[in-house]
């Protein structure tokens, strides 16, 4: 009882020290206020403020929300890049969602407190909310002089310790910033372009497909996956060679074979926006060039049956082709041929130019050469590769009894994915849809050969052309090749 008495004794004396401690404090500030000057004090606690700002070891950063009537980048670029990571283990957090098709997006709330490593380097990040009604109020009913005045002013503050200083703002803020923006291009609603006249449309372009779920050869699939990556890493070195920064590719094929999921993916993988040009609402050269002109950077313009969308007029079509006046300067050849690797090929950078086409062979040799399409990618006929894909994205298998049978029925029979697609979509029940394909492909192997019976004369004909053919085409780039390696 005598020690319970005595450490009440010693608890009452704290309190009284601390509450004198309290009000004495309270009392000099009082008389601070009173009798010290106003420009006095500011210096008074100023130069306290520099006092404990130089004894102690951590440096703290604000980052505000907004720059006089700007937005701050960095602000925006920090919000983006601590939402990717936030601990959502906090007791307070934002969650936030403003499109149907993106995923819920995780923000500190104002007190909060989160930690990030850079380097080996702990960065400490805090949301800071003051109220600003108070100078709002100044310039007259909450409002400043264009009317949009912020009650309430948000900031980052981002503390560490003073030796990262320079880490902090050489290394740490560019990372930051160049994180975000990539965290913008992934996130962004892709847009596709219809051209009218001589305006650009759009609509958000929300194609589902990619190159995981394309249905095509898994070698050819990688290399057109290396040619993107690599022509989007080369921008210093279009710049070096002196050549635009676009890249053209040639997808050809019989229909159905899917040059238009392609295409899709190439925009998905890439995050680009799709410009889809008719060239049949296309009269003249120069609103050719204008609607070209008008296409942004980090697109892709795409020309569909480049072979029997408009008829071209050839750049040898003689003196009649000649038009002696500038306004009927019709769509040419010539002038689609100067936007692709010409003088005005130059006018935007980072695009990519696909044209595409049933019969590679009825196209303008003009058209072909590199520089122009540099990577022809043949869209053929489903394989047992193509099909597995097509299994896995329809029935989400990956293997099933029938595969043997399915595949070496697929290897006799030309079918094309979109044929083996729309089969595959009859029914849910995996065993039903795939024992639909077996039949669909028996039959087409039949009708095949009740066909080849007739013209087996005529195909051997035609094969022996073509034969014929690709020794004399494949002779001249042999040597050319030897040529090269001599040099």
């Amino acid at each position: 009882m005598a020690s319970y008495d005595k450490a009440m004794e010693s608890y009452k004396k704290a309190v009284t020290t601390a509450a004198s401690l309290a009000a004495s404090a309270m009392l000099v500030r009082g008389v601070v206020n009173e009798l010290v000057p106003y420009e006095v004090r500011d210096l008074l606690f100023s130069g306290m403020g520099y006092l404990r700002s130089h004894m102690s070891s951590q440096h703290t950063i604000i980052i505000e929300e907004t720059e006089g009537w700007t937005n701050n980048q960095l602000y925006d670029a920090a919000r983006a890049y601590l939402a990717t990571r936030i601990n959502t283990d906090m007791q307070r957090l934002r969650v936030s969602r403003v499109d149907e098709t993106k995923s819920m997006m995780f923000s500190m709330e104002e007190g909060e407190e989160m930690a990030d490593v850079h380097e080996g380097t702990e960065f400490k990040w805090r949301l800071v909310c003051r109220d600003n009604s108070s100078a709002s109020s100044s310039n007259g009913n909450g409002r400043g002089g264009n009317g949009n005045f912020k009650l309430e002013v948000r900031s980052f503050e981002m503390s560490f310790h003073r030796k990262h200083k320079e880490k902090a703002l050489t290394s740490y803020l560019p990372h930051i910033l160049a994180m975000a923006k990539k965290i913008k291009d992934q996130n962004r609603t892709l847009k596709i372009y219809m051209n009218e006249g001589e305006s650009w449309f759009a609509i958000d372009l929300h194609h589902p497909s990619t190159f995981s779920t394309l249905a095509m050869d898994h070698k050819l699939k990688q290399a057109v996956m290396d040619d993107l990556e690599r022509f989007v890493k080369r921008k210093e070195y279009y710049k070096k060679i002196g050549k635009a920064w676009k890249r053209g590719y040639l997808l050809y094929g019989p229909p159905g074979t899917g040059k238009s999921s392609m295409i899709a993916a190439m925009a998905n993988y890439l995050k680009f926006d799709v410009y889809d040009l008719e060239l049949t609402e296309v009269n003249w050269n120069s609103t050719l060039r204008r609607l070209l002109i008008g296409m942004t950077n980090r697109s892709i313009l795409v020309i569909e049956d480049i072979d029997c969308t408009v008829e071209l007029q050839q750049r040898d079509e003689g003196q009649e082709g000649t038009k002696s006046n500038p306004s009927e300067d019709k769509v040419t050849l010539s002038g689609l041929l100067n936007f692709v690797d010409g003088l005005w090929s130059t006018s935007g950078e980072e695009r990519i130019i696909i044209f595409t086409t049933n019969y590679k062979e009825r196209l303008d040799p003009a058209l072909l050469r590199p520089g122009r399409m540099d990577m022809h990618i043949h869209m053929g006929y489903c394989c047992p590769e193509s099909f597995r894909i097509l299994a896995s994205n329809y029935h989400s298998i990956d293997h099933h009894a029938t595969y043997l049978e399915i595949e070496e029925l697929i290897k006799e029979v030309m079918v094309t994915p979109a044929e083996v697609a729309e089969v595959l979509m009859r029914n849910e029940e995996t065993d039903i849809a795939l024992e639909g394909l077996i039949q669909f492909l028996k039959r087409k192997k039949d009708s095949a050969k009740d066909g080849k019976a007739e013209n087996v004369d005529q195909a051997v004909n035609e094969e022996e052309q073509e034969k014929e053919m690709t020794t004399k085409i494949d002779l001249p780039d042999n040597q050319n090749h030897q040529d090269e390696s001599k040099e």
